[in-house]
């Protein structure tokens, strides 16, 4: 079967969160598994592009509103992935350094509909020159939403509407919500088709796939659930498209993320010397930032915003401090500047017990995930969440709340099976709870040891979750 997945990200020539692991993931294992996939990125000119190699496959023009624009299609070459990628560049659009933020302001680009209007445009007058037609065409979150509504509605595609397409939401949080006036500048559809566009008085793009897809995914049963339940204004209509609709929980590359070969690691390590190995680089850490390896380690990665949790981190630190807690943390990420600040304050006044790292670093992220003790995950929503999947792969017992796929991926000690730490409310007097209880097992060696031996051998690996996709390909063909 032929895949082509359009997407705004793919890992590792364009990240910003886990939609582009799982971009960078599902197409490789789909192919492993002998279907043919691919992936449509746009041609950033990040700082990964600078060192790859591109061969030019195709120059054209499209159309976009009473102009056009020019396009260039090319094939990574160098480095090899383990799937076709293909990039389009539109100047003026994706020469630039970020996906969505100008790396020196923080801010969002301006010019976010044009950019991801006319890549979704000329993604599929590529598509269209092709001999060959893909089987599905799957695409990911608001960028990429509007592409089932053009195949289906605008007349410069229509030898190509009967191509069945699927839209994943990563997270509903971000719609692409515009004015009316924009879907002038789609390609032409029959003015009667207006109404497929807009939701609540607006141009809503995630709501036009949504209506238009043949398939709606969200990246875990929990999610899609919650959705259902509130999706800012959409939780109506996923309930109307109820019966497309189906949650599927992301994996994760075991390739990638494996601490036996990890590169990024000072010390590999198995199941096997899991100890010596979490010892040797959890002392690392502790030396890198002035912190008591006796001590367990409670670690955060990832954007420093209100969806993850991390408003609650500072309070919970200085509540912890307060009662006494024996225990160290530390926090990799960046988001809200005010977040920053305080961070930045509780470095110097809780030092020896909390430190931070405000970037973002893929070798260090790495390192924590293998030299930590625990992993918070405090999120407000989480559509699926990976890295307390990571973390337990590197034998890193994950505390979250429990919301999406948090709730689907870990089980309280508290219950049969469980391996993990789950609180149910956000707010801070759970949170120092179920800090105070990893504590209590870390002091408690031959059950924190059996605890961190069961997560590394469980398999949340992309194989599972790539054959889930390919079963629902299949009943759209």
């Amino acid at each position: 079967m032929k895949i082509v997945h359009i997407t705004a990200e793919c890992y590792p020539v364009a990240k910003a969160g886990g939609l582009g692991d799982v971009a960078g993931a599902l197409p490789k294992y789909l192919n492993m598994a002998g279907d043919e996939a691919s992936v449509i990125l746009p041609h950033y000119h990040n700082k990964w592009m600078q060192n790859a190699e591109t061969t030019l496959l195709f120059e054209g023009r499209a159309p976009f509103g009473s102009s056009s624009f020019a396009y260039r299609v090319s094939r990574l070459k160098v480095p090899e992935l383990d799937f076709e990628l293909i990039l389009i560049d539109i100047p003026g659009r994706f020469d630039r350094p970020g996906i969505y933020l100008d790396p020196w302001s923080g801010h969002p680009y301006w010019d976010e509909k044009e950019r991801f209007f006319s890549f979704q445009i000329a993604a599929l007058d590529w598509i269209q020159s092709q001999k060959e037609k893909p089987d599905v065409i799957h695409c990911h979150d608001h960028h990429t939403a509007l592409v089932p509504f053009m195949l289906t509605k605008s007349h410069r595609y229509q030898e190509m509407k009967s191509i069945p397409t699927v839209l994943t939401i990563h997270n509903g949080e971000y719609q692409g919500r515009y004015d009316m006036g924009s879907a002038s500048l789609l390609p032409e559809f029959d003015f009667y088709n207006m109404g497929i566009l807009e939701w609540d008085g607006s141009l809503n793009a995630l709501a036009a796939g949504i209506k238009t897809a043949w398939k709606v995914t969200t990246v875990s049963n929990g999610y899609l659930g919650e959705l259902k339940e509130f999706c800012h204004g959409l939780e109506i209509l996923l309930r109307q498209e109820s019966p497309k609709t189906s949650g599927i929980l992301n994996g994760i590359d075991n390739e990638v993320w494996d601490p036996a070969g990890d590169p990024y690691l000072l010390d590999n390590y198995s199941q096997r010397n899991y100890k010596v190995g979490k010892s040797a680089n959890k002392q690392f850490l502790c030396n890198e930032f002035g912190l008591d390896p006796e001590r367990p380690l409670f670690s955060f990665i990832g954007r420093l915003v209100r969806e993850k949790g991390a408003d609650l981190i500072p309070d919970l630190i200085k509540e912890c401090k307060t009662q006494g807690v024996e225990a160290s943390f530390l926090v990799l990420g960046t988001g809200e500047p005010y977040l920053h600040t305080i961070f930045e304050d509780l470095q110097d006044n809780y030092t020896g017990y909390f430190d931070s790292r405000l970037e973002y670093n893929e070798e260090l992220a790495h390192r924590i995930y293998a030299g930590s003790d625990y992993l918070f995950m405090p999120s407000r929503v989480e559509p699926c969440g990976l890295n307390q999947l990571y973390s337990m792969r590197y034998g890193t017992i994950p505390i979250v709340r429990k919301t999406g796929g948090l709730a689907d991926t870990v089980i309280d000690r508290r219950e049969e099976n469980g391996y993990g730490f789950v609180f149910n409310n956000f707010n801070l007097d759970e949170a120092v709870d179920v800090i105070k209880r990893g504590v209590e097992l870390f002091n408690k060696k031959r059950l924190f040891d059996a605890n961190r031996r069961y997560i590394m051998n469980l398999d949340f690996s992309w194989v599972k979750a790539a054959e889930n996709y390919r079963t629902m390909y299949k009943t759209m063909n």
